[in-house]
């Protein structure tokens, strides 16, 4: 089974993943957002083709509170976040930890 990459945000933010190949992905454009967002969200967890979800980090504000709880709690697929102030669910190193169970950082 393959697992694929996607990309869920603005035009803006997907136009670089689509120039580095990655095929699949859902444009919410910036006054979209309130309403539709939820829904690129969830239609990318139905995919099972997909491994890996890519969002601004920003954008998980704009989620529905049961939506976000999805995102952050979510193994399969994982959910990588990148940009924004670092407010949202944690650095990378934290979403690694929550993806595969360990601190590969771990220092003990």
């Amino acid at each position: 089974m393959t697992q694929e990459i996607a990309v869920v945000g603005s035009p803006e933010f997907t136009t670089g993943f689509r120039l580095a190949g990655v095929r699949r992905f859902e444009d919410v454009s910036p006054d979209e957002k309130p309403d539709h967002l939820d829904d690129a969200v969830e239609r990318t967890f139905e995919d099972d083709q997909v491994g890996i979800i890519v969002m601004h980090e920003d954008d998980l504000q704009h989620l529905s509170r049961g939506v976000r709880e999805q995102v952050e709690e979510s193994v399969e697929p994982v959910v990588v976040t990148l940009g924004g102030s670092g407010a949202g669910s944690g650095g990378l190193r934290e979403q690694i930890k929550r993806a595969i169970g360990i601190d590969l950082m771990d220092e003990d």
